[in-house]
């Protein structure tokens, strides 16, 4: 039994942050921090005789969804109601689409590549978001709930995907990806509370299917599968058999809890929304909505291989937050050499970043003031020693490099005693500091034996200036 491979399916549903008003009404889009309730209109909580309108903007930004998951766009598409009773459903149905029974999603069939396994999306769907029950301890202990509407509305795709996940790992990488790649086309801040949450299936050989509702973090995903997994395998060795149902991820405890029998899809029963017209989508709007479009990971990642030379590993981790591939791009611009850049940038600045617990959006370094920081490390201005410190007065602070390293480099010079050092090492090594009398270039040797004594503290540009002032006075005969 240890041996069971899971089949897991997700249902991810995003917020598209970009917009500016709810789905169906014009109440504002940005409800977090407000009082709750106050974000509300009839149309967002069913009142009587309220009727909705399409926000155009959310069917584009949905749209550019389809098109970066490589999908087929439904040409015709109509919502449905979706009915069901629950405290934060004020009209009890909510307006969905529905892959089914004649419904049709605005689109079907995409993919998305988490490295070595590509998820196939079965079908993506512009909805309503309900409101939010707050609970008085956990879902289980809780003798009561608070519930805010202000959220009721906000428009959301839903992405499904085929039961193609192999592992809770892979669960977690699947939406790490998807992020990721919502954020390029600028629909989605998965920075936000909320933004993006998932119900998960799972099920094992001889087992029921178990939807595991709401979870909130990438982590708490993998966390929550996990412990599914491990539950259901004992169910089956000690012969009960797995059910059937929803369950809910507590976070505190770590642990799912059961909630309900899952329901059929005939449960719903689902019919074609009377308040909203069907939608065609013709080429127009679909060139809309593709030429509003930046460049996606996948084709990013293909530049930085072919034109770049990079490795695929090395672009992957460069693509992987938007942030991070817009830094990498305009320091290139600035500076050249991208495998130098790529290399530095994964391996001393988001060491550092993590260090500091600064996001890459966050951090004050400017792209320019970076790549004139590794063209100081390039001529020998600045050495490796400093460069750490630099780097963070840089991020925290949105110092220059040029005023921070000329300081670093006093203070270095202060520490030691630079001219006691030349003098040993003129002495030991008279015969080379003649050549360098006969032979300027020869006078690098002696500067390299000069900031190695030193302990790398000297610089070398200052080393080189005093023994070059030596070399100046032994020819008019002053030594």
């Amino acid at each position: 039994m240890s041996e069971v491979k899971p089949v897991i399916g997700l249902e991810v549903h995003c917020q598209l942050t970009n917009l500016k008003t709810k789905l169906f009404c014009s109440c504002p889009a940005d409800y977090r921090g407000k009082p709750p309730n106050t974000n509300i209109c009839p149309v967002c909580i069913g009142e009587p005789g309220s009727l909705p309108v399409l926000n155009r903007e959310a069917l584009i930004s949905a749209l550019k969804v389809a098109i970066a998951l490589r999908a087929d766009i439904s040409r015709f598409i109509y919502f449905s109601r979706k009915n069901y009773f629950y405290p934060d459903l004020p009209k009890n149905f909510q307006i969905s689409q529905y892959d089914g029974a004649g419904g049709i999603p605005i689109a079907r069939d995409g993919s998305l590549d988490i490295g070595d396994r590509v998820v196939r999306i079965r079908r993506i769907q512009l909805e309503e978001d309900p409101g939010r029950i707050v609970y008085e301890g956990t879902i289980t202990s809780s003798t009561g709930l608070l519930i805010d509407y202000n959220r009721s509305g906000i428009a959301l795709v839903e992405i499904v995907t085929e039961p193609d996940i192999g592992s809770p790992r892979e669960a977690r990488i699947f939406l790490e990806r998807l992020r990721s790649l919502l954020e390029y086309i600028g629909v989605f801040d998965g920075g936000l509370e909320g933004a993006m949450r998932c119900d998960a299936n799972i099920s094992i050989l001889g087992g029921g299917r178990v939807e595991v509702k709401n979870i909130s973090s990438f982590h708490d995903v993998e966390k929550a599968l996990s412990f599914e997994l491990a539950r259901q395998k004992q169910r089956m060795l000690r012969g009960l058999g797995v059910i059937r149902e929803t369950r809910h991820w507590d976070s505190r405890r770590r642990i799912t809890v059961s909630l309900r029998v899952k329901e059929e899809e005939q449960d719903y029963r689902y019919f074609p929304e009377p308040d909203l017209p069907p939608i065609i989508v013709t080429d127009a709007l679909i060139e809309e909505a593709r030429g509003a479009m930046p460049m996606l990971p996948y084709e990013k990642i293909d530049i930085y291989v072919s034109k770049y030379g990079l490795s695929r590993g090395l672009a992957e981790l460069l693509v992987s937050s938007k942030a991070l591939s817009e830094l990498y791009d305009k320091i290139v611009e600035c500076y050249g050499k991208p495998d130098r850049v790529a290399s530095w940038v994964i391996g001393e600045l988001l060491p550092l970043l993590d260090k500091l617990g600064v996001k890459i959006q966050d951090s004050k370094a400017k792209p320019e003031d970076i790549a004139y920081l590794l063209r100081c490390m390039d001529e020998g201005i600045v050495d490796k020693s400093v460069v750490q410190p630099i780097l963070r007065s840089m991020v925290l602070e949105g110092s220059r490099p040029s005023v921070e390293a000329g300081y670093r480099l006093e203070s270095r010079m202060e520490e030691v005693d630079v001219d006691r050092i030349i003098e040993e090492v003129v002495e030991m090594e008279k015969e080379a500091f003649h050549d360098a009398i006969r032979n300027p270039k020869a006078l690098n040797y002696l500067v390299g034996l000069v900031v190695r004594r030193s302990g790398g503290r000297a610089d070398p540009r200052e080393v080189y200036k005093i023994l070059s002032k030596k070399v100046k006075e032994y020819r008019r005969g002053g030594v």
